[in-house]
């Protein structure tokens, strides 16, 4: 039974996440002790499911253009050419975190405008730096035999890097990866302060209008995202890390 009960709580959790933001009605009894006079429970100004799915999609075209970034900057300056680079690419994948968000949304919004853009370049630079990291430590920490076999077997370095070196440090990748989507999560909330659609738009009215119950939906579906998809890429890690260890054996 204890080996269930995490899975059930997930499973639960999914179970939760899904009826709140396709019918959020039914969690009004329970969020009514939280308004004042008379105030709307439930968030009325647009739908939580549409805002859900587009605040995901702001997320995964944010890490997707972070993961090819930082994953290229990591092979490049890996090979012998590319090696003098390593000091100007980690200045690169540092400037997101230099910067807070909110000085790169008012940095953005002049040269992009309003809308998505601005905080998707927020959330670009926001990733690169855990993936980049992660990318290179699995790159410079694979097997010194399994290297040295994959160039005496013949390969040229094309075919070592998308046969041997690339699938062994995936699973080092892939957390990257996840540290990245769940930071984005948390930070494409203020997206919505430059008109982007995202969760934060729940939170900034409840902020407005003095109302807990909309700051706490925004803020219990970021959270339940943030461990749902923490929890199914961790998964996914250690599925990789298993079948990578099996086939270097």
């Amino acid at each position: 039974m204890k080996a269930w009960l995490p899975l059930l709580l997930r499973l639960a959790l999914v179970v939760l996440l899904v009826a709140f933001i396709t019918s959020p009605g039914w969690f009004e009894p329970l969020l009514k002790p939280l308004t004042e006079n008379n105030a709307p429970v439930i968030y009325n100004q647009g739908s939580l499911l549409t805002l859900t799915l587009l605040h995901l999609r702001t997320v995964l075209i944010a890490t997707v253009a972070a993961t090819i970034v930082a994953v290229a900057l990591a092979i490049l300056v890996t090979r012998p050419a590319g090696a003098e680079f390593l000091p100007l690419s980690r200045s690169l994948v540092n400037i997101g975190q230099t910067f807070p968000p909110v000085a790169v949304l008012a940095l953005a919004v002049p040269a992009v405008g309003f809308g998505e853009k601005p905080t998707l370049i927020a959330l670009f630079l926001y990733g690169l730096l855990p993936i980049f990291e992660n990318a290179l430590t699995g790159l410079t920490t694979l097997p010194a035999n399994v290297v040295e076999a994959a160039r005496g077997a013949g390969m040229t370095g094309w075919q070592r890097l998308t046969k041997v070196e690339l699938p062994l440090s995936a699973p080092i990748i892939l957390g990257g990866i996840r540290l990245s989507v769940v930071i984005s999560l948390a930070t494409a909330t203020i997206g919505s302060t430059v008109a982007a659609r995202t969760l934060g738009e729940v939170i900034i009215a409840g902020l407005l209008s003095n109302n807990l119950a909309f700051i706490l939906q925004g803020g219990l579906i970021v959270a339940a995202l943030a461990v749902l998809i923490y929890d199914g890429l961790s998964a996914v890690e250690r599925y990789a890390a298993r079948r990578m260890g099996r086939e270097a054996d």
